[in-house]
């Protein structure tokens, strides 16, 4: 028997192995309380899981939740707290009792009508077998997914998973000491009688209303305690949190809360149940404390310079009850402003206000020799009342001074003035607050500096790939606007262009490639030129999107796209759009009846070789205001993207296209900036005169150069034009010449005639141009028939179209 379980043991990974030790642990303490968590935390540990969760049925039958999870926030993975159990996703396949395991391309196959996420996932969903039924969700973010050895870890925890006991509430058991219940659709509150006592309340004065006790909590205190009230910004686990509450004498009193959100079904979180307990003893200097780690965390998710200067003046004016704060750049020996509290320029010294430029001034350190030795000792330095200190300085702070140094390691990044008007004594606890905000500061400036410098590096590289200008349409006018994420340093790949066409079309396209990196930037240069190629070859929207297709599926990338192309003709009125996995366009008509085009779409542009990429026809009437954009304007974590389509739609109704620029910029101002935006806005006014046009086939036979000129004399004749048509006729026995001697295939000549321009274009199966030669003999038998073109023209050249080329050339007419 020893030997079989040897044997046994030696076909199973090490990490197999280990993964049974730990969930065996954890099997022999099936009453501890965070038991379930342990669990699926060893999908972190051992399948290299970024996400774990457990869903299981909900009260109605209907819904499988989230009852546990672990690792990352499930918002940052695309995952929801509910799932449809009677749906075809993979929670409800697995709860059925099917594994299921998708990579990043079947993911983007199943939601070509939503957004896919912005980084690759790799989704395993596995059955939980126990009464209730269940399902273990794990996401991975590794390049290869989920290998074998994971997939069996991922089965090991599936089988440890037990169903969790049902949570204790109010409602079934009497609260224990400290316990309270928060229902978070109503804000009702159960509390027991010495939670009250903590906040100063007899039990018979309390209303039961979660906003009696907040309006007894400090004022800075609030934020954090209505993240954990309010359901809209919570998701399923444990909250903790410290705050202090006013007393009727004394200091504030320092709580600390203790909960769990446990979900009601819906999507949404049903109650918050925990305890509320005293801390005031944990703390032995509390308000200085909790100034500088309120600083320190606001400091760390600042993200910009301006972002730096806002913390410390929120962290520092109400404390010191300052008149005036400022915090600066130190650019090598020059200060540069970048926040001033308050910002009018006539609370600031005269000389101040010499130095103004468009919003703040550059600090004048030459007018400030005090200021320069502060930063060369690098230590915070003080004036009282009265100091004798050069006019830049004493007026910032005639009843007191102080001067912050930036510290960032060696160096000084940058400094902060402090001042009051009245006489204002700084003690020795306020000096150690100033001392511990500019250690902080400098560290965060630093920081911040290099995401605002990279974050406009990553923006002049982004806007280089997309068009420096719009071109100038007949009968239209459009605007576009891009916008980088402000969430993150990395390039997108969202993308907009307008592209000119022969015969007045004109192509409107928008796309967007997944991920955000400089592959995701140079696939979507790459993208953009390709659709611009193949549109001004002359082919049809859904040809042209699936060359690209066919060509991104060619560069063996790992990446997709989405894209957009709609094909306007300009004098008709009319349209073709495509959609490969993009949202479609919003058209505002001139009565101002907004609706979302009903364009049937295909998949995203490289997931499929061989895919159908349909045409749907779109008319427009002059006025009718065309708009297309990315998901990053109408999709935000906590808001389905059909929703914000709605919800764009109803914007455009309300905006007026007279002017594009403004209603651009109004649509883009709304946007969360999670996510790199574009958006593309086209207003279809008609064209005031339309050309007149004719086509003639030129047959292959002998006197074919002579019916090309009588087809042009007859419609010339019937256009008006019956006075210089010499040169006309010229060009076209020498162009429908070229093209029967030098090209096989078809030739057709077409005329085009606006106001008193007229335009011939000879098109021919032959890719090869004709080349204008440099010199010819008397004795040459041919190559005059380009010169005398252009001889003879106003202007002339060659376009390529699907299949071969145009030669054209344009006069001058009288009608």
């Amino acid at each position: 028997m020893a030997n079989v379980v040897g044997e046994g043991a030696a076909g199973r990974s090490t990490r197999t192995l280990r993964a049974e030790g730990a969930l065996g642990a954890l099997a022999a303490d099936p009453q501890a309380p965070d038991r379930l968590r342990r669990i699926l935390e060893q999908a972190l540990v051992f399948a290299g899981a970024a996400f774990a969760g457990f869903y299981t049925l909900g009260e109605d039958g209907e819904l499988l939740c989230l009852a546990e999870s672990a690792g990352v926030p499930r918002t940052l993975c695309g995952v929801r707290d509910c799932y449809s159990a009677a749906g075809r996703g993979p929670v409800a396949e697995a709860h059925r009792g099917r594994a299921v395991w998708l990579g990043p391309k079947d993911l983007a196959a199943q939601s070509q009508s939503r957004r896919t996420p912005r980084r690759e996932f790799h989704l395993a969903a596995l059955p939980v077998r126990h009464d209730g039924g269940g399902c273990l969700l794990a996401v991975s973010e590794r390049p290869g997914g989920f290998d074998a050895d994971d997939r069996t870890c991922l089965a090991l925890v599936a089988d440890a998973v037990a169903f969790p006991a049902p949570p204790v509430t109010a409602e079934s058991a009497d609260l224990p000491p400290g316990g309270f219940t928060l229902a978070m659709d109503t804000g009702r509150l159960r509390v027991h009688d010495d939670v009250l006592d903590l906040f100063g309340l007899d039990p018979d004065d309390f209303d039961g209303r979660v906003e009696t006790l907040l309006g007894l909590a400090v004022p800075e205190d609030l934020p954090s305690l209505m993240s954990v009230v309010e359901a809209d910004h919570m998701t399923i686990g444990d909250r903790e949190l410290e705050f202090r509450v006013l007393q009727p004498a004394g200091s504030p009193r320092w709580l600390r809360l203790r909960g769990r959100l446990e979900h009601g079904g819906e999507g949404h979180p049903a109650r918050l149940v925990g305890t509320v307990a005293d801390a005031s003893s944990l703390r032995a200097d509390v308000t200085d404390v909790a100034r500088v780690q309120r600083l320190a965390a606001a400091l760390s998710t600042a993200v910009t310079v301006r972002d730096v200067g806002k913390a410390v003046v929120a962290a520092l004016r109400r404390p010191l009850r300052a008149d005036r704060i400022a915090l600066a750049e130190l650019e090598s020996d020059r200060l540069v402003v970048t926040v001033l509290d308050p910002p009018e320029p006539e609370a600031w010294p005269q000389v101040w206000r010499s130095e103004w430029r468009t919003e703040w001034p550059d600090a004048p350190v030459r007018t400030m020799p005090t200021l320069a030795s502060a930063l060369r000792e690098g230590r915070p330095a003080t004036w009282p009342a009265g100091s004798p200190l050069e006019p830049a300085l004493a007026e910032v702070g005639p009843g007191g001074l102080a001067v912050l140094p930036l510290p960032a390691g060696n160096r000084m990044a940058g400094a902060c003035l402090v001042g009051w008007d009245a006489p204002h004594e700084i003690g020795a606890d306020e000096r150690t607050l100033l001392t511990a905000a500019a250690n902080l500061a400098g560290q965060a400036l630093t920081r911040a500096r290099a995401f605002d410098a990279e974050h406009e590096l990553v923006g002049m590289l982004q806007r280089q790939l997309l068009p420096r200008r719009l071109p100038r349409l007949p009968g239209a006018v459009a605007v576009a606007r891009y916008l980088p994420s402000t969430a993150g340093l990395e390039l997108g790949g969202d993308w907009y262009d307008v592209i000119p066409l022969p015969d007045n079309h004109v192509a409107l396209v928008i796309g967007d490639v997944q991920g955000h990196s400089a592959g995701a930037a140079t696939l979507m240069g790459q993208m953009r030129t390709a659709l611009r190629a193949y549109a001004v070859e002359g082919h049809p929207p859904d040809v042209v999107v699936s060359h690209a297709n066919r060509l991104l599926v060619d560069l063996e990338t790992d990446l997709f796209a989405t894209c957009a192309y709609v094909d306007v003709d300009m004098e008709a009125g009319a349209a073709w759009c495509v959609r490969a996995g993009h949202l479609p366009p919003v058209l505002r008509h001139p009565d101002g009846r907004t609706e979302i085009a009903e364009a049937e779409g295909g998949p995203p542009l490289g997931v499929v070789r061989q895919c159908d990429f349909p045409m749907s026809p779109l008319r427009l009437q002059p006025g009718t205001l065309v708009a297309l954009t990315t998901d990053g304007l109408v999709e935000t974590p906590d808001s389905d993207i059909d929703a914000g389509m709605e919800r764009f739609a109803r914007q455009v109704a309300a905006s007026d296209p007279a002017d594009l620029g403004p209603v651009a910029d109004a649509l883009l101002g709304k946007a969360l900036r999670s996510d790199d935006v574009a958006l593309l806005l086209m207003r279809y006014d008609g064209m005031d005169t339309r050309p007149l046009r004719e086509s003639w086939t030129v047959w292959r036979v002998p006197q074919a150069v002579g019916h090309a000129r009588r087809f042009t004399r007859r419609t010339l004749r019937s256009w008006g034009v019956t006075e210089e048509i010499d040169a006309p006729l010229l060009a076209v026995s020498e162009l429908v010449t070229n093209a029967l001697v030098h090209t096989d295939g078809k030739v057709r000549l077409d005329l085009t005639l606006i106001g008193d321009r007229l335009r011939l274009a000879v098109a021919d199966a032959s890719p090869r141009s004709p080349v204008r030669p440099t010199s010819i003999g008397w004795e040459a038998t041919g190559g005059r028939g380009i010169l005398l073109v252009e001889a003879v023209s106003a202007a002339w050249g060659t376009l390529p179209v699907s299949g071969g080329k145009q030669v054209w050339a344009e006069f001058t007419v009288r009608r």
